[in-house]
Parts: structure tokens; sequence; C-alpha cells
């Protein structure tokens, strides 16, 4: 079994309070026996290593997340997920659809049509 690091460690506790419960847990269970080190890479790079660094707050980073989430087009899971943890921070429905929004110029109709689509099933988890 791999040693955990202190970076390994805060990056869970980070993933947890963005993602606990569904999309972290899913990522680290549909992952972890294919590619461990991607999970690892994951929790340690980018939620200890980018989202933890000083300089934007999270809501901040949730929304640039959920901007290029948008903008690529099929990162649905992810979009999701973001999306998710943005509410979860604090953002108001209203921000979030904004923020997509926003993206129609950069990602196209199309893009932006599908992310509110896919805004509104979150909508609907959270109304619950």
């Amino acid at each position: 079994m791999k040693q955990r690091t202190d970076n390994y460690e805060k990056g869970l506790e980070l993933l947890n309070k963005l993602h606990g419960g569904q999309a972290g847990e899913q990522l680290v269970n549909n992952l972890k026996d294919v590619c461990p080190d991607f999970v690892d890479m994951t929790v340690e790079w980018a939620m200890q290593g980018i989202m933890a660094r000083p300089g934007l707050d999270l809501l901040t980073r949730e929304f640039l997340l959920i901007a290029s989430c948008t903008t690529l087009g099929h990162a649905v899971p992810q979009l999701k997920a973001h999306i998710d943890a943005a509410l979860k921070l604090g953002a108001t429905k209203q921000q979030v659809v904004e923020v997509i929004l926003q993206m129609t110029f950069y990602a196209g109709g199309a893009a932006v049509s599908n992310a509110l689509a896919y805004t509104k099933e979150v909508f609907q988890t959270h109304a619950q």
C-alpha cells in the first residue's frame, strides 16, 4: 500500500468538503482499480496543489471550473460536480447561471444550452 503524504491527506479533506458523498467518492471508486496513481494525482495536485492555493477563494475557483467545463462541452460529470460544489460553498443559482451564460460567445450556444440543461438537473437535486 502506498504511503499517504500530508498533501494527499489535505487534498482529500478538500475533495470531501467540495465533492464529498458524490463526485469525489465516484472519482476514487471508479478509478482506484484502473489507475490509482491518477486518483493520487488528482487529490494531491488538483486539490491540494491548485485548489488550495492562496490568491483566489474556493467559490471563485469553482466558478472558473464551471466556465471551463461549459466551454469544453464534454465534461458533463465534472460540470455537475463543480456546480454542486459551488452551491455547497454558497453560490446562488443565479450566479451559476450567469457564469454559464457568460460563456455563450466563447463556448457557443449549443455548449451553453447543454450546460444549462445539466445545471437544471443539479438544481433539482439541491431542491430536495
